[in-house]
């Protein structure tokens, strides 16, 4: 699980980088969507380790907070790109 959720970690930031470094705007827009459901994994799977204890609710509560912020952050990069279109 660890790994799991380190590589969708990682896989947030590095996809929102890649989707700017290209030129074609739908392009960054699909680089935009995969990181977003790499966010989505990675809420997932610290609800899975709030289900098998090994993470606090308390903890998770934190977590979800930068999560949404984030989501909501990706949302609007997203929805300003459909808007150049």
């Amino acid at each position: 699980m660890c790994d799991q959720l380190r590589r969708a970690v990682i896989s947030v930031p590095s996809n929102i980088a890649e989707g700017s470094g290209r030129m074609a705007k739908k392009e960054s827009i699909h680089f935009l969507e995969i990181a977003y459901g790499s966010l989505m994994e990675v809420y997932c799977q610290l609800q899975l380790a709030v289900d098998l204890d090994y993470i606090s609710k308390e903890d998770f509560a934190q977590i979800k907070s930068l999560i949404y912020t984030v989501s909501k952050l990706l949302s609007g990069l997203r929805r300003s790109k459909m808007n150049q279109l």
